[in-house]
């Protein structure tokens, strides 16, 4: 992350501005302990519990709803929430521990010309999440947790958040 984060860099030295997306529970646990790689970095957090707000201190925070594939409306309304985010944080970077709000983080973001980042959730064992399968053409580094579902095209196991 760190390298990631490098690259982005301003000649002036400006930190990167990132955008760290995850739904509830189990996906937000895992974003949480990537904190120390965005150490020194803006970072602003988006997910879908407004409680998290009391973990994350004085970062920018954004509350989406939570969708599903079954409720299109609820998609719909997530997908623009998030491009409304996207286009005001103007992240360089945008990492995500999934689903659907990791999902449209990632496509807008790299809409805008940012990095991504995809790091499929620990609990998917036997196979990717769905929004991870999605996402993996929008992302610039897309790891799963599990290395028995590397594979050369995407993902790369590099270890597991918890």
């Amino acid at each position: 992350m760190a390298i990631i984060a490098h690259e982005h860099k301003n000649s002036d030295g400006c930190r990167a501005r990132i955008l760290a997306i995850a739904s509830g529970g189990g996906h937000w646990v895992q974003l949480l302990r990537l904190r120390p790689a965005f150490a020194g970095e803006r970072v602003a957090y988006v997910t879908v519990n407004r409680a998290y707000r009391a973990e994350i201190g004085s970062a920018p925070f954004y509350v989406v709803n939570d969708a599903t594939r079954w409720n299109k409306w609820a998609l719909f309304r997530l997908a623009l929430r998030m491009a409304w985010i996207v286009l005001r944080r103007r992240p360089n970077i945008v990492i995500t521990t999934g689903a659907a709000p990791g999902y449209f983080g990632v496509l807008f973001g790299r809409l805008i010309g940012a990095r991504t980042v995809w790091i499929d959730s620990m609990a998917n064992v036997d196979q990717l999440s769905l929004s991870g399968r999605k996402a993996g053409r929008w992302v610039n580094l897309w790891l799963t947790q599990w290395p028995s579902l590397a594979r050369s095209d995407g993902p790369r196991f590099e270890g597991a958040v918890l």
